[in-house]
């Protein structure tokens, strides 16, 4: 009896969802996050009779045929991109991203990451980096006698000093998008790798070539629907629960099977 076997995947799926969803929910808080969406398809099909086969009796095709499926498997989990409501914090170093793009983040490996999450920091040195101390390309240092710090829509940090009237330009944020957004690598920490998928990155100047501007002073909060997840999380547990009956009643069929005298 195969109904075990279909059932058990259909758990499996199901368990998986609820895993994707409970993420989502984890994560209502994150800075810049989108929200992961759990994506399924159904296994392999056995071929009993092949639709279009001819009939023995009369030499007519069969129309269907009889294919019986074997259960289902995840096919991906899919990031939805969706730009996350802005809140305004009023922190000079806080910034979001209006649109399509990632800063760019040295990791201490050398290698380079990708964040929506535009909370940064300085450290004692002035260096502009992340929550997690990873320097924030090209590398801004602001000094220590500058009184504030202002970042346009384009990228551009100035610092403002008590004795001048005009601000110094300290450099330049730069944005990088992809073809394939959803093909980036998560590597958590609100970090993402490039990847086969993502396509190489693709490095400009915001507001230009379709990426998006610089908002100082805001943080893109998580793109999650409380709504729509604990929908998605109702429905998994229903097809849990229904898929465990399935179970159930095979389970009690081949016990009516092996009583037969």
């Amino acid at each position: 009896m195969k109904a075990l076997q279909i059932a058990a995947s259909g758990m499996a799926a199901q368990q998986m969802r609820v895993d994707v969803v409970s993420n989502n929910l984890a994560n209502m808080s994150t800075t810049g996050y989108n929200t992961r969406r759990a994506e399924f398809a159904d296994l392999h099909y056995q071929q009993l009779s092949r639709p279009g086969t001819v009939s023995a009796q009369n030499g007519a095709m069969l129309p269907t045929g009889v294919q019986l499926g074997l259960g289902v498997r995840a096919s991906s989990v899919s990031v939805v991109l969706a730009q996350g409501p802005l809140s305004a914090t009023g922190g000079d170093l806080d910034v979001a991203i209006e649109g399509k793009g990632y800063l760019e983040v040295t990791l201490p490996s050398g290698a380079t990451a990708y964040t929506r999450d535009g909370g940064l920091k300085r450290t004692g040195d002035g260096l502009i980096v992340n929550a997690d101390g990873y320097q924030v390309n090209p590398g801004i240092t602001i000094p220590s006698d500058a009184t504030s710090v202002s970042i346009n829509a384009d990228g551009e940090v100035y610092a403002y000093f008590s004795n001048q009237v005009l601000p110094q330009l300290l450099g330049q944020f730069s944005l990088t998008g992809f073809t394939n957004d959803k093909g980036l690598e998560a590597m958590g920490s609100n970090l993402f790798l490039e990847s086969p998928a993502s396509g190489p990155p693709l490095q400009g100047t915001a507001g230009q070539a379709g990426l998006g501007t610089l908002r100082q002073g805001y943080l893109e909060e998580s793109s999650v629907d409380a709504v729509r997840e604990v929908t998605e999380l109702i429905k998994a547990q229903r097809g849990y629960e229904l898929n465990a009956k399935v179970i159930t009643a095979a389970d009690q069929m081949l016990s009516a099977t092996t009583q037969l005298r």
